[in-house]
């Protein structure tokens, strides 16, 4: 019977990374790359103020809950497209293009959602300015971190997450 109790023990991969590590590696990034790029839309679209920190808070928050997640999914799907599309190109080619789409597809994304945030639907002018302004000034840096991110760091997310 005792020997019953440890099998199961013995089943369990020591290198298994925890889960709770996967999700702060994911956390870590959506807040370094998500939180530098809404605050950079929330600036352009409110500027600096004594309620800078707060709206960005609000943008980031929004963000996080309806954005971020849709991206991982977006990633996926661009990611299986890619291999599907391209299957005689490099995996660093691919993973460009996969990076390019990711950059304009969650740069939109969040500035939709700061705009939303810091305009409000009064007025449809107004939102879609802002949402545009923001997008511009923001997607050099987006596509500069989605690119970055989709040549170093995304295969070795890969592996991580999937370890």
């Amino acid at each position: 019977m005792h020997s019953q109790q440890v099998l199961p023990l013995a089943n369990i991969d020591p290198k298994k990374t925890p889960v709770i590590h996967k999700i702060l590696v994911v956390l870590a990034m959506m807040t370094i790359m998500g939180g530098s790029l809404i605050g950079l839309m929330t600036y352009i679209n409110l500027g600096y103020s004594d309620t800078f920190f707060n709206d960005w808070l609000m943008s980031f928050l929004l963000a996080a809950v309806t954005v971020m997640p849709a991206g991982f999914i977006f990633m996926a799907l661009f990611t299986y497209v890619a291999q599907r599309c391209l299957p005689n190109t490099s995996e660093k080619k691919r993973n460009i293009v996969v990076g390019v789409l990711m950059a304009i597809t969650m740069e939109s994304a969040m500035a939709l959602s700061t705009a939303i945030n810091n305009i409000g639907f009064s007025s449809h002018a107004a939102l879609f300015n802002h949402w545009l302004e923001a997008l511009l000034a923001a997607l050099p840096l987006g596509l500069t971190l989605m690119i970055i991110t989709s040549l170093t760091i995304k295969p070795k997310i890969e592996r991580f997450l999937k370890s």
